[in-house]
């Protein structure tokens, strides 16, 4: 197992110093000395096997001390002829000795004669989860998910919000979206607690208030309550909230007073990003006046103020101050601003640089890349974090968050946001080292009671390359079905041709569904993934009949029968995507994601 230590450890440790020999530790139950039972070390051990912590002594043995690294999270792990030995300066240290020793245990025995030694770049390093893009994940998965993510050393955790949330006496917002009960945040947060990880409360608090606003109850909050265009609907709809209106502060201090005493965390994230209709609305005079900057960094400050008042301390998207930098020394000195991008290429070091110079404390947010692609896009993911962690490490960042969305309906089943939640780990806690093979990693962390889907996972999210055409943010085939209404070629797909579609459909057709088809067999974990796939084929199937029609094309000019046909397998692959949302995801949004879908159906058939 010494050859592939490194393959198996996420993150990659600092340093890794091989022996010669091993040590397989007595069968039975592992004896552990100076590792509290119930410590978030322990319970790391113990998804792996039987752990007894009641001995004084014991061939693995914890003890608190002094290390080479720096910080309270460095910890030195040692296996020699004589055993185990982990020491770490603090209890923080000790639980991570446990959980690398965990994921070593996981290999199989024997054990290589190894020195560890570990410490991170980046801390605190959290992820990000979409839950109100239809997909609200159930308690099973968020828990699982916990483990796996608190095993690779994330120790927070954020479920982005707009309206999943059971606010009380606000019942017609979020009645169908199967919300979080407080009783389950509650219970969520103290199994966070107990695995190390810090549960922090995420509800957005100015733009994409959309999921309220489109309801008449909540109008008179809006900028535009009449609808603005937007990216999150195809229709003109109410996207955020007025600055200017004097009601809008109370209905924000209730939601807070409802959702916070659930979580422990003394952090709390109010969103305030892309505040598209700023202006163009009820507060358009005032921004004249003064400057929608001034109008923005004003409502901020309120907003603050509120926070602060219930003992938290702000988190804020940073997007929208970027835009005005001039207003960046005047931003709340303890709020954490949030610096997110997405892309390969992304100006995460002049961004960086920029609030770095204004003594602004900010955290770098990542992404998985797994959204608005279906099946994900692991190679900008990995050059998206790259270069993120780089630019945290180089400008002194206070925290690292990998963000996992959900834009247009979560179609992305959950599987393809592992690939980029496992290199977001290694990369918050070691920025300069790749995890050699991500295939194995994921194996070995996410699936090691059923490897082999590593590989499969890692190649259909590389798959998109065979198009040739490097949609933004998104893969060229979900944009297909995202934008029937346009005409092509577009901008959204950028370079698409017909060689591309043809080797991508070979690739994925004939190599890779196969493979995975093989692998599901007797399983329901990856129905969602095979489904994902199929949506893939039919897209880019579209894609080549679409193209056959000529530049400028519009969908109808597609002959009739194609068009009736690829409307049948959309509809039925809506159908099956919907059977197998309730695997991983509550019911609420199911419907509302597969007739996204149905939509596109529609559009292919054409008006009655």
């Amino acid at each position: 197992m010494g050859s592939d230590l490194a393959d198996r450890l996420v993150p990659v440790p600092r340093s890794i110093v091989l022996g010669e020999g091993d040590w397989s530790p007595p069968p039975g139950t592992l004896h552990v000395a100076g590792l509290p039972s119930e410590s978030a070390g322990a319970l790391a051990l113990r998804r792996v096997l039987e752990l007894d912590c009641s001995g004084s002594s014991a061939a693995v043995a914890f003890e608190l001390g002094s290390v080479d690294g720096p910080g309270d999270e460095a910890y030195r792990l040692e296996i020699d002829a004589n055993g185990v030995r982990a020491t770490a300066p603090t209890a923080r240290g000790r639980d991570h000795a446990a959980r690398t020793l965990a994921q070593i245990l996981r290999g199989g025995h024997p054990l290589p004669h190894v020195v560890i030694e570990d410490h991170p770049d980046l801390a605190p390093r959290g992820v990000m989860l979409d839950v109100s893009r239809d997909r609200v994940p159930t308690m099973e998965w968020l828990r699982n998910t916990v483990d796996v993510l608190a095993e690779c050393k994330i120790d927070q955790l954020q479920l982005y919000m707009e309206h999943t949330f059971a606010y009380e006496g606000h019942e017609n917002v979020w009645r169908d979206s199967s919300p979080f009960k407080p009783s389950e945040i509650r219970d969520l947060d103290a199994y966070c607690a107990a695995r190390g990880v810090e549960l922090v409360p995420n509800q957005n608090a100015f733009g994409h208030m959309h999921r309220w606003l489109t309801h008449p109850a909540y109008a008179h909050l809006a900028e535009c309550p009449e609808g603005v265009e937007h990216a999150f609907a195809r229709q003109p709809e109410p996207f955020g909230l007025c600055p200017t209106e004097p009601r809008v502060l109370p209905f924000l201090e209730d939601l807070f007073d409802q959702l916070l005493p659930c979580f422990t965390s003394t952090q709390f994230n109010v969103g305030m990003d892309e505040t598209i209709d700023l202006g163009l609305g009820r507060s358009r005079e005032v921004c004249k006046e003064q400057g929608t900057g001034r109008v923005y960094l004003d409502f901020l400050n309120h907003v603050h103020a509120l926070v602060t008042a219930r003992g938290r301390r702000m988190q804020y998207w940073g997007d929208i101050v970027l835009e005005h930098p001039e207003l960046i020394p005047e931003l709340p000195e303890r709020a954490l601003a949030l610096l997110w991008g997405y892309e390969a290429g992304h100006p995460f070091e002049d961004n960086a640089r920029t609030f770095a110079e204004h003594g602004i404390p900010f955290c770098i947010c990542p992404g998985t890349s797994s959204w608005q692609s279906l099946l994900g896009r692991v190679d900008n993911a990995r050059a998206n974090l790259r270069e993120a962690a780089a630019a945290a490490v180089r400008h002194g960042a206070s925290g690292w968050l990998v963000t996992d969305w959900g834009d247009f309906g979560h179609w992305q089943p959950y599987l393809t946001a592992w690939p980029g939640l496992l290199l977001g780990a290694s990369f918050g806690w070691n920025a300069d080292v790749e995890l050699p093979h991500l295939d194995r990693a994921l194996d070995a962390i996410v699936w090691s009671e059923n490897p082999g889907l590593g590989r499969i996972v890692v190649d259909l999210g590389l798959a998109h390359r065979k198009l040739e055409s490097p949609a933004r943010n998104a893969t060229s085939l979900f944009q297909l079905l995202r934008r029937p209404h346009l005409t092509l070629p577009n901008t959204w797909c950028p370079d698409l041709d017909e060689a591309g579609l043809v080797a991508y459909i070979g690739h994925v057709k004939d190599e890779l569904l196969p493979q995975l088809e093989a692998w599901t067999s007797g399983r329901i974990e990856t129905t969602d993934l095979l489904i994902a796939s199929r949506i893939t084929l039919c897209a880019a199937e579209l894609g080549r009949a679409w193209l056959a029609c000529g530049p400028g094309a519009a969908l109808s000019t597609i002959p009739v029968a194609t068009r009736l046909d690829l409307a049948n397998q959309l509809s039925d692959l809506a159908d099956q995507q919907r059977a197998a949302w309730e695997t991983t995801s509550r019911p609420g949004g199911a419907d509302d994601s597969a007739n996204k879908l149905r939509d596109v159906a529609a559009a292919l058939r054409g008006p009655e």
